[in-house]
């Protein structure tokens, strides 16, 4: 018996490491370990407030000037700016 193992599958990676123009798809939220002024329990349900939930297109539209930071993300239909280090916890494909 031979077992495969998916190959293809695309590589994830943090939100808050794309660029201006990344497009993709949320995969889940993963806000343990990630530095921000809020819990991480808050930061989570911020991020689901603005629209930051598992299946939703997403695109970098902005970079701030200084430091890339922060970032205008357009999720679905709405456009949201949020820190960098906050879009860490979110996970992409």
């Amino acid at each position: 018996m031979t077992t495969t193992k998916p190959t293809d599958a695309p590589p994830q990676m943090r939100l808050g490491l794309a660029r201006r123009g990344y497009s993709g798809v949320i995969q889940h939220l993963a806000t343990d370990g990630v530095t921000s002024a809020l819990s991480a329990v808050e930061l989570e349900s911020r991020l689901i407030e603005l629209g930051f939930v598992e299946g939703a297109k997403v695109e970098v539209l902005h970079e701030g000037i200084v430091g890339r930071d922060p970032i205008a993300v357009r999720i679905e239909n709405v456009t949201v700016a949020v820190r960098r280090r906050e879009a860490m916890a979110v996970i992409v494909v």
